[in-house]
């Protein structure tokens, strides 16, 4: 599907995105590209569908609220369903899944009342419940991993952060949905350059950002066979297996999360990205073996179909 520039450019830039006047050209110096070669390239990264965006990737509950959310839908309503669910700004992530609750996705609001607010108004429209699943404990929240080898080292998980104020607020949703693809993308903005680079270094550092480069859509590089796991593991355990898991390379996303009795008694959740099914089966397998979560009870939900992926909206 790409030359291998391209595909350089999709992969190495997923976080490291040069915080300076005009990183397209920095990039171009590392890469042997000049600056107009590198922008049109990730334009066509983008209209190909391969990537979402470029910019700044937030930690969850930082700029705003968050979380995740699960339906059951009648097969025969599903796709009307997804639709009227991702028609909501706020829902960044829709995807079916293998299971009884079958449409899960993640809504994002400026804040709590808001988040409730949305999650309200798609339950009167559909006339069906939503399962409200927040975040409790991240462990592992963070989908830039590298295309070929998985075993990269990862960054280290950082304390808790303090949310941003109302104003850095307004500025993490201007930033949210991308930075425009021209020479200098930070001169774009309300704030002047400098301070905007500035700003961007000082949430990294903090942990408020948890990188700064290309959101790659993973499911059109055949990354098809996705599955969330989720166990009922008690409370006081999940910590230490969520330390344990969020190690290992096999992983991409692990995190604790609420339960919803009695319909929904899972807390802690993984997932597998993977090109073949039975080698992500596999894979659960062995994470199960390796970290002692045989023992528990568990689901394993494959992603059906992808319905909406974007950029959360804070405004």
């Amino acid at each position: 599907m790409l030359d291998a520039t391209s595909y350089r450019l999709l992969n190495s830039w997923q976080r490291g995105f040069p915080l300076e006047p005009r990183p397209f050209a920095a990039i171009g110096r590392a890469c042997g590209l000049d600056e107009d070669e590198v922008i049109t390239r990730f334009g066509q990264l983008r209209s190909r569908g391969l990537i979402d965006r470029i910019g700044p990737v937030f930690r969850p509950n930082t700029a705003g609220a968050s979380t995740l959310a699960a339906m059951a839908v009648p097969d025969a309503r599903l796709e009307a369903v997804a639709a009227q669910v991702s028609a909501h700004a706020g829902v960044n992530h829709n995807y079916e899944r293998e299971n009884r609750l079958n449409l899960w996705f993640v809504a994002t609001a400026p804040s709590d009342a808001s988040l409730q607010w949305t999650l309200s108004c798609i339950e009167q429209e559909t006339g069906l419940p939503v399962l409200r699943l927040p975040l409790i404990e991240e462990f592992h929240i963070d989908l830039g991993f590298d295309l070929e080898d998985h075993s990269v080292p990862r960054a280290q998980a950082q304390g808790p952060v303090v949310p941003l104020g109302e104003e850095e607020r307004q500025l993490a949703a201007q930033l949210a949905p991308g930075l425009p693809f021209e020479p200098r993308p930070f001169a774009a903005f309300n704030l002047p350059e400098a301070a905007l680079i500035g700003t961007l270094k000082r949430w990294l550092d903090c942990g408020v950002v948890r990188r700064v480069g290309a959101v790659v859509r993973h499911r059109p590089l055949g990354y098809e066979a996705n599955a969330m796991v989720v166990w009922d593991v008690p409370d006081a355990g999940a910590a230490d297996a969520g330390r344990r898991l969020a190690a290992d390379p096999a992983v991409t996303l692990c995190y604790q999360r609420a339960r919803a009795l009695p319909d929904w008694p899972f807390n802690f959740y993984c997932m597998v990205h993977g090109r073949e099914r039975a080698a992500v089966a596999q894979t659960i397998e062995h994470l199960c073996a390796r970290h002692g979560l045989g023992r528990y009870p568990r689901e394993v939900l494959f992603s059906k179909r992808c319905f909406s992926q974007r950029a959360a909206r804070y405004g």
